[in-house]
């Protein structure tokens, strides 16, 4: 017997929105909602018969939608998400997921409520370097694990201070709840629950009343640490994740486009010490980590499986967040 096509709604068209719709791969786009309704009408003018809303609660009434996928702007992320989970609906709603911890814990409740699945977009767990750099993990060919180096950046362009992302009612904070989410989520996936948390976010350049650095130093219980920078004073976009075990090293650097090409090295310490045995692997193909997410989504809700990347993630992540912006004095709550 053939299985029932997934019907997916898309909340929020912009670029993140389009990027989803255009990676269901076995579902079917069937509403979207958007405030922009033209952007929403030309998102659902690609599929025959998508409906198109300027009201998201119109969405979770249309016939046939099953999952929702939520792509707002970050304060109306945990609405949008915690509406759907209680409409029934399995969600896949974007990073940050929320502005901070009692926002998500909302979303958190109405899915327990209603027995829904919710997967947060921590897409960067999915680019082919990342993929494969988890492969080699999983192996232990590692050894024990000692420390993660990550650098996160992008150079800026005019105007920035002027967008949604600077105003920390619709984002919740600057640099950290953007990129720095992203870090944190992948230093975490590779060694576990951060128990020290101490960091420091400062706005140098843009005249914005939210950080455009972060930096941070976590550690969990064994003393393993994650040494984290995000920054939009980068001048030139740029991803770097260092991954260190006893017995060897990972670093992917890249994400395609702006930042470079994929790329993920594998250096092997030798019995002898020196130099190490290097092992490279490039990505120059098209990005398929939209693709990979979703699927992996419609495994879960298949076979009723807790989603990889899902809540409890996302709220160690804002809880690093909130503790580093605390510190650090700026106060971002709503």
């Amino acid at each position: 017997m053939r299985e029932t096509q997934v019907g997916v709604a898309v909340i929020g068209c912009g670029v993140i929105g389009q990027k989803r719709a255009k990676a269901l791969g076995s579902a079917r786009l069937v509403a979207c909602a958007d405030v922009s309704l033209d952007r929403c009408k030309a998102l659902a003018g690609t599929v025959p018969g998508a409906s198109a809303y300027s009201d998201w609660r119109r969405v979770l009434d249309h016939p046939g939608v099953d999952l929702v996928i939520v792509a707002t702007t970050n304060d109306a992320l945990a609405e949008v998400a915690q509406g759907a989970a209680l409409a029934g609906k399995n969600v896949l709603v974007e990073k940050p997921s929320a502005r901070n911890v009692r926002e998500l814990d909302l979303i958190a409740d109405a899915a327990q409520k209603s027995g829904v699945l919710v997967h947060v977009g921590f897409n960067h767990r999915y680019h082919p370097a990342m993929r494969k750099a988890r492969e080699l993990y999983e192996t232990g060919l590692l050894g024990e694990m000692m420390f993660v180096r990550g650098r996160y950046g992008h150079g800026g362009r005019i105007g920035y201070d002027q967008e949604w992302r600077a105003n920390p009612k619709i984002s919740g904070g600057g640099e950290l709840i953007d990129q720095g989410v992203h870090l944190i989520d992948l230093a975490g996936w590779f060694l576990g629950d951060f128990l020290e948390i101490t960091g420091f976010a400062h706005t140098y350049f843009w005249q914005m009343p939210v950080e455009d650095n972060g930096f941070m130093l976590l550690k969990t219980a064994k003393q393993q640490v994650a040494f984290l920078h995000v920054s939009c004073t980068d001048w030139k976009n740029l991803f770097s994740l260092e991954i260190y075990g006893r017995n060897a090293k990972l670093h992917v650097e890249g994400l395609g486009g702006s930042y470079g090409i994929e790329r993920l090295t594998y250096y092997k310490m030798l019995p002898e010490m020196g130099p190490p045995e290097t092992t490279i692997w490039e990505f120059p193909c098209g990005d398929d980590s939209w693709a990979i997410e979703f699927a992996e989504f419609l495994d879960d809700i298949r076979l009723k499986r807790k989603p990889s990347a899902g809540l409890d993630d996302a709220r160690a992540t804002l809880a690093v967040i909130e503790k580093i912006y605390k510190d650090s004095g700026y106060d971002y709550h709503t």
